[in-house]
């Protein structure tokens, strides 16, 4: 395939001169695309197995931005699409595949935080993502991978995998079955929050990894939140808590030895404190119920691996066997420490909460 053919589609300032491979996502195809006026683009082919309507992806992307750029007076402060020639946010080629073009922002994208600080601005970052988007019609967006989110579904998925048995391995993980069954009903009360209109339906971007928010290189400030392919209806607390399960964990995702998995409490306060500094329109029941997001984010992802592991691993790479098994331990081992430490959290969030409002 000619990647660089597919640049022509879109109105580019000068002629393709260079492409090459960008970054290291797991998902989407990425290149740079340079011209000869010495202008940047990222170019990236949509993966339909993942998102089986592309369309529908890029119809969300597309709205949000726009939206966001309303709002804000820095370019770099969102993503902004590249129309192609036909005046549309998307290109189909000869071969069905779907593109996109951004213009390039230069800057740095981290798998970790080098500091305190950093974590804080990605909690600035998303909080602020909250915020802008506060008045945004949820509802008008497709939910473009249908029950996300959706615990109760997540559950009952589990337990049709538990009930099939296809691959033979339930025996083997009955303890982390017993385990996770045990935190079912408070696992599901955020849903039944949503449900009841308790908590509000927002614009939520669902993959608020540290590595999703751009920071300038020489300030280390946030300059945007990237990767919007997974912007959908949902709750602001989902996107607080998948935070605070992936960058205030104390060992990795796949750590062979649970017990090295707890939450770090320190990481938790600087990213709380970043996200309510930036989202101050959230309602006293989403600021009430951020913990209960990190615990509901961190039980769903350890679902989803327990889940996929007795399917025989269709969804998640694995790099060996029981890999998704130890994936799941370690987030219902970090789920159980959240349970340990649950009034210190919710003490945190009502303190900075406090000393904000009273600023």
């Amino acid at each position: 395939m000619n990647i660089a053919k597919q640049a022509y589609a879109f109105r580019m300032d000068g002629q393709p001169v260079a492409c090459i491979p960008h970054g290291h996502g797991h998902i989407n195809s990425t290149f740079k695309i340079v011209t000869d006026t010495d202008k940047a683009y990222i170019l990236q082919r949509i993966n339909k197995y993942v998102f089986k309507n592309p369309i529908q992806v890029m119809a969300n992307v597309q709205a949000v931005t726009e939206f966001l750029h309303k709002k804000i007076h820095d370019p770099k402060g969102a993503l902004h699409l590249i129309p192609t020639l036909r005046n549309r946010y998307y290109h189909k080629d000869e071969e069905g595949e779907f593109w996109r073009m951004y213009d390039f922002m230069n800057g740095i994208c981290l798998d970790s935080p080098q500091s305190d600080a950093d974590f804080y601005e990605s909690g600035l970052a998303f909080g602020r993502f909250q915020e802008l988007l506060a008045d945004f019609p949820a509802s008008t967006l497709f939910e473009t991978i249908p029950h996300f989110h959706h615990t109760p579904d997540r559950f009952q998925q589990l337990k049709k995998s538990i009930e099939l048995d296809m691959v033979g391995r339930k025996e083997q993980a009955k303890p982390e079955i017993l385990q996770a069954m045990a935190m079912e009903e408070m696992g599901c009360r955020l849903q039944k929050m949503l449900d009841d209109h308790v908590l509000p339906l927002r614009v939520t971007h669902n993959d608020t990894k540290l590595n999703n928010v751009m920071l300038d290189s020489k300030t280390r400030k946030a300059l945007c939140v990237l990767d919007l392919d997974t912007v959908m209806p949902g709750l602001s607390v989902h996107d607080f808590g998948d935070s605070i399960r992936f960058g205030a964990a104390t060992a990795a995702e796949d750590e062979q030895d649970a017990t090295k998995m707890h939450l770090d409490l320190h990481l938790f306060e600087i990213y709380t404190k970043g996200f309510l500094e930036a989202a101050p329109s959230l309602t006293d029941e989403e600021v009430s119920a951020l913990a209960l997001g990190a615990f509901t984010m961190t039980l769903e992802v350890g679902i989803r691996f327990l889940k996929d592991y007795l399917d025989g691993d269709l969804y998640f790479r694995v790099a060996y066997e029981n890999h998704n098994l130890i994936r799941c331990r370690t987030q219902l081992a970090l789920a159980a420490d959240m349970l340990k430490h649950w009034d210190e959290m919710n003490q945190i969030v009502a303190r900075i909460s406090s000393e904000i409002r009273t600023k």
